[in-house]
């Protein structure tokens, strides 16, 4: 790095920007306050390294994320560079994935591998998992032999899995030690984990027998045997166990941490609920995406990154749409005759849409969370009928007293409440069924459902309404 005149601040020390206090970098919005993004980005450009050591260095991992989160890419660049080796790679985790590769990209490898090196398994196989695998071969081969297996046979396991989430370093005894032993083993060990809970038992061939709590081992005399006050690992996680499995069994028996195995049953590392919490937001916010059919789409996606990701979705609902179009240009004949039935037959379809996505979104989140299999499916999906049918004689008399008023025709308010009826019927039974059948047939119901319940209930609203209209009116007239 080259010097320049405006290094001679960093000696001196002298600069406004070195006194400013920032006890909390966070506005009452949540977003980070623009006086702390306004000194940190004349930091940056004055190279003010006194000041950023003094004010970004001593930041959270999850604050110095928001930070690149928010500053200009430009400006991420130059950070990272003055930071040098003291900066922090683990922020990397909290930010968007475009983020985290646009400044990996501009880091050697060789920072990346001593960073690495000081870095859990677990957030080290968060970095390397998006890297070419040139680089990651580069990076791996850096780093000693014993870390560079474990990273290895994380990153070896298929991505979302609970074997790439899993931290590799864990604490693990045989059955035949003392307390006494252990209490030892965990005062003289430099190379234990820094922070941990539980203490795994195992034998010869690391098959995992068991687990015991620190609290326990504090609790329990020196002379005592570890196999004598163990407990069983009633819950031991495979490897290869889909994340999001793997956190509704911490949800459903409140676990803090669980052994990981592999198809052996062999010990291979541990997860924690620090890395639960993430997984269950990140599946939150993906299944709420996929509603929106936007996919794995970020905030720091590029436009045609962004045009790439909504388009498919929106071209099958555009199709969706021809299909409805087609349903209505049947009775064009009924409708030139009678122009209510234009104004009113968006109420119809609207109000099944809003149903059909209401049933649809708790359908979708109970598949997610297995409350819904088969065992309570049809009682689940008589009470959506049920719903349905209320809500449309609810709705219906309601809307048909208002277009008979309106357009001073009873006819017209009969039409249109028969016809709620059957749409908000037609739009309870599709929010439910039709991801319960993606479901099982293993598509995906969160990227799909939203296009094929958003059809049906255009395709019914407008077929009823306006099929009841010309049947009612050839009879009547």
């Amino acid at each position: 790095m080259e010097n320049t005149g405006d290094d001679d601040r960093i000696r001196a020390g002298q600069t406004e920007q070195a006194n400013f206090p920032p006890e909390d970098i966070y506005a009452e919005d949540g977003s980070i306050r623009s006086d702390f993004l306004m000194h940190v980005g004349a930091a940056i450009a004055d190279r003010d390294l006194l000041f950023l050591r003094r004010h970004v260095l001593r930041l959270h991992e999850s604050e110095l994320g928001d930070l690149l989160e928010a500053i200009q890419p430009e400006q991420r660049h130059q950070l990272v560079s003055l930071l040098g080796d003291d900066f922090d790679l683990s922020a990397l985790t909290e930010v968007d994935e475009a983020i985290r590769l646009d400044i990996v990209d501009h880091m050697p490898n060789e920072q990346i591998a001593a960073a690495i090196g000081e870095m859990d398994s677990d957030d080290a196989v968060y970095i390397l998992e998006d890297l070419d695998e040139a680089d990651q071969d580069e990076i791996l081969s850096k780093l000693p032999f014993t870390e560079r297996i474990r990273l290895r046979r994380s990153l070896d396991y298929p991505e979302s899995t609970a074997g790439r989430r899993m931290q590799t370093e864990f604490v693990a005894v045989p059955p035949f030690w003392t307390i006494g032993q252990t209490i030892d083993y965990l005062r003289e060990d430099a190379d234990l984990p820094e922070s941990f809970s539980q203490i795994f038992v195992i034998d010869p061939t690391f098959r995992l027998l068991g687990a015991i709590d620190l609290d326990r081992i504090l609790r329990t005399p020196r002379s005592a045997k570890i196999e004598t006050v163990m407990r069983e690992t009633n819950h031991p996680i495979p490897a290869d166990m889909d994340q999001e499995e793997a956190a509704q069994l911490f949800e459903q028996y409140d676990l803090l941490s669980a052994a990981v195995v592999d198809e052996n049953g062999r010990l291979v590392g541990v997860l924690t609920i620090d890395d639960v919490v993430d997984v269950i937001q990140e599946e939150a916010e993906e299944d709420l995406m996929r509603l929106g059919g936007v996919g794995d789409e970020e905030l720091s996606d590029t436009t045609i990154d962004t045009v790439r990701s909504r388009a498919p979705w929106l071209l099958v609902n555009l199709l969706t749409a021809f299909l409805a179009a087609s349903v209505i240009s049947m009775f064009e004949a009924t409708i030139e005759e009678i122009v209510a039935l234009a104004v009113l037959m968006p109420i119809v379809a609207g109000m099944g849409g809003n149903a059909a996505s209401q049933t649809m979104t708790v359908t979708v989140r109970a598949l997610a969370t297995r409350d819904l299999d088969i065992h309570n499916a049809w009682r689940v999906v008589r009470r959506e009928a049920g719903v349905g049918v209320l809500h449309g004689l609810a709705f219906g008399l309601a809307i048909g007293s208002v277009a008979a008023f309106w357009f001073h025709d009873l006819n017209i308010g009969g039409v249109i409440a028969a016809a709620m009826l059957i749409n908000m019927c037609a739009a309870a039974l599709a929010g439910i069924m039709i991801p319960m059948l993606l479901d099982r047939a293993g598509a995906d119901p969160a990227v799909s459902s939203s296009v094929f319940v958003t059809a049906v209930t255009d395709i019914v609203g407008f077929l009823a309404f306006l099929g009841l209209a010309t049947w009612w009116f050839a009879v009547r007239y």
